[in-house]
Parts: C-alpha cells; structure tokens; sequence
C-alpha cells in the first residue's frame, strides 16, 4: 500500500476525549454510567452520536427495532459496505467503555480516514445495536438479533422491562423507532472492537485479543415450587422450602463446573421469591442461570448435568422444578478472512497480541451468523466491566481503533490500492462463509 495509507493512526486523544463526553451522558455519583436502553438517557446518547456522525459527513438510516447506521459513503456506493460497531446503552450500574467503545472507535476510523482525505471503494457504515446488554428488557442483543433474523421484530417488541413498559412502546416515546426495514442486508465484512471484560490480556501484558469466536451460552429461569408455611412453628424437616432446593443446586453446580475444564462457567445473576414475607417459607421462587462454554458437546454435556442436579434436588426436598430456557447463543465462529484481516493489522502495526475466544456475550455473535465478522479486544483494568469501576488506558484504547482502522482498510480500499498486509477476499457464494 502507500506510505500515506500505511502510516495512518487514529486521533487517540480525540477518541479518549470522545469516550469522555458520552461518559457525562448517565453519569453516575461512582464514576459510571447508567444509559439503559431506550431511557431518556439513552436517547441523549444517541443524539449525541448522530450529531457527531453529522459533523463527519455521514448519512444516518435508524431501522425499525432502533438499530442506528452511520454510513460514510464510498466510491462505489452499490458494494456491500463495511461495519463496525456495538452498543451505547449500559448495565444501571455499567462503566464508560462497554458497547460505546466500539461505536467510537468505529466514528474514529471515520475522522481519521476524513482527516486524510482517503476514499475507500465500499461503504462504511458504524453501527449502534439496540438493547445489547439486557438489563432493560430480555434477552441481550435485540437489535442485532432481531437484524439478524433471530428473533422476530414483534417479539422483541413485546418484551417488556419490570415496569410492564413494552419495548416498543420505549421506542416511540424516545422517537427511535425508524422506518427502515429491520432485516439484514449485504455485508461485505464486520468487525466490532470491545474491551476484554476479563482479565487474560492484562495478565499476560498483551495489547490486542485476535478473537476466533465466541463461548456459546444457555440462560434459564429456574422456577422451584413447594409450600409455603409460617417461619417460627414449622420444623426444619418438614418444610419444602424451594431455597432449600436452591441452595443444593447451587452448591452442586459450583462442585461440578470444574469438571467441564477451565473455560466453563455457571452464574446465578437473579433471585426472586413468592411471597415475598419475611417471616413466611416462600412458595415460589424464580432463580437466573447463566451456563456458558466455548464448544458446542461441552455445553450440551453442562446442560444435561444442570437438569440432572435439578432434579435430584427437587425429589429430595419435595418440590417441584420447571427450567424455562430464557436464551440460547450456541458458540460462534469467527470468518477466517476477517480473523486473517485483524493478524495482519496487527502485524502491521507492531502490537503484541494473544488469539483468544470471548467469554462475553456479543452482538458479533448474531452479525457472523450472516456476514463474515470477526472481533478485537483491547485490555481493561483488573478485567473489571458491568461496573462503574470500569477503566481503560487511552493507550491501548487507540491501539485497539488502530487494528480496527487497519483491519478495515484491509478489505475496502479500491482495487488498485497497494495494501498488501491482511489482505482478504471476496466472500464466497454465501454471505457469511469464508
């Protein structure tokens, strides 16, 4: 490629500032964010991000689940484009660089390219997924499932938060429910750069995650029945208790986890119980299991041991269980083309990095299912995220838009272009097979 192209570096200041301004937006006392989706907190996240989009020249479409696009126009505007992107709106109490770094880097690549002046033969388009995190309204990933073809645009409208306010219903009241169709079209290539949420590349002093794929994931809400009776008269054998029976499940699947290797996983994130009286053995009580592993046996194999566990526990404590799937994101594999894409941008530019597979959940895991995608990471404080205490050095934040810029340049510069480091191909006969 030319020298022009091949030095280009993003503004790493103006990207740290970025971060900083959206960072006021939800601000909270602890020095994070609180932007759930479809707030009124949210909407002035959005706004801001349209605005600057504006500023850089960028046409903006919003589809019907809420999802925003962001499109810089290139040279041949028929080609399928290339994506980046994440989300904006945050956990109630999330930090500053979940989702929106993403998005900002992906505004970044923008500027520097206009900064430039450098044309790229397909498209650009930044992406805002809607409702990735799922604190608002369940499941995660809504906008870019329902984009996907995963979910149908009316179920996700139905969903509804713990005020009984419907998904749709918060999309017209803070007026981002858009006209365009929300279904997936062309993609040439995705990429999303995202904070580790872990702690590997910081431990192992690592600048850039090269993401093959994302661990599959099983959400239940486990509903354990038994009777309820007065707390004093009542002896402890003779109840049945339904926490009686979750804490046996929990106990066990702590036990058994390890056993699934080091990649396995198991969290209860949500309790609730009925009646909800202090001095009253609860009927009912309703617990969030959270199952995640990177291969797809394994997890099945984690499935069969958490019903197995379930039921041993409900016949010895007398109750009655039923294990409602919430969600289910099978593992995920990222393009060869796209992965080839980040290795040789980060080859390009000199950063240690570390082939990896996600733990966490990502709108890349519905994006690969129909265009060639893959994903960066770039290293968070004590691998600290889903908390105000949330940080980030500018440092490896801009080394991260870097790869992202690069990596982006790799499979858009017109033909005749001389960029030769990461070089991918036309995709092959099905929109996401590589």
């Amino acid at each position: 490629m030319s020298s022009k192209h091949a030095q280009l570096r993003v503004n790493q200041e103006r990207l740290w500032l970025s971060l900083m301004a959206m960072a006021e937006v939800g601000a909270t006392d602890k020095g994070g964010c609180n932007r759930q989706a479809l707030t009124l907190e949210d909407q002035s996240g959005r706004d801001l991000f349209i605005a600057w989009c504006r500023a850089a020249g960028c046409e903006i479409r919003i589809d019907q689940i809420g999802n925003i696009f962001a499109r810089r126009v290139g040279i041949n505007a028929d080609l399928a484009p290339v994506i980046t992107g994440s989300h904006l709106d945050t956990q109630a109490t999330g930090g500053k660089f979940d989702g929106v770094y993403g998005v900002l880097a992906g505004l970044e690549v923008i500027r520097t390219l206009n900064d430039n002046n450098v044309s790229t033969e397909r498209s650009i388009e930044v992406v805002v997924w809607t409702n990735e995190e799922g604190a608002r309204f369940s499941p995660a990933m809504l906008g870019s499932g329902v984009w996907a073809g995963v979910f149908d645009l009316q179920y996700a409208y139905q969903r509804m938060d713990h005020d009984g306010v419907k998904l749709e219903d918060a999309l017209q009241n803070i007026d981002y429910r858009g006209e365009t169709a929300a279904v997936h079209t062309p993609v040439h290539a995705a990429f999303e750069v995202h904070i580790e949420q872990g702690p590997i590349l910081e431990a192992e002093g690592k600048t850039i995650g090269v993401l093959s794929g994302i661990q599959g994931m099983y959400w239940y809400d486990l509903i354990l029945t038994g009777e309820p009776c007065h707390a004093g008269p009542t002896p402890m054998d003779m109840r049945k208790d339904p926490f009686m029976g979750a804490a046996d499940i929990i106990q066990r699947c702590y036990e058994t986890v390890e056993t699934f290797g080091p990649w396995a996983r198991v969290t209860f994130g949500d309790i609730s119980v009925t009646p909800a009286a202090r001095n009253t053995v609860p009927e009912q009580l309703v617990l969030a299991i959270d199952i995640r592993h990177p291969d797809g046996a394994t997890l099945s194999r984690m499935e069969q041991s958490l019903k197995a566990i379930i039921d041993e526990a409900v016949g010895r404590h007398q109750l009655t269980a039923q294990l409602v799937d919430e969600w289910r994101l099978p593992p995920t594999e990222f393009a060869p083309r796209c992965i080839e894409a980040v290795r040789g941008a980060v080859e390009h530019l000199g950063y240690s990095a570390k082939e990896m597979v996600s733990g966490a959940g990502h709108d890349s895991g519905y994006l690969a299912k129909v265009a060639p995608t893959s994903m960066i990471f770039v290293p968070c404080e004590r691998g600290i995220s889903h908390n105000e205490a949330e940080n980030a050095k500018s440092s490896d934040l801009g080394a991260g838009a870097n790869v992202l810029l690069h990596s982006m340049l790799s499979v858009m510069l017109p033909e005749s272009a001389e960029y030769t480091v990461g070089v991918v191909g036309e995709p092959v006969a099905t929109t996401h097979a590589c």
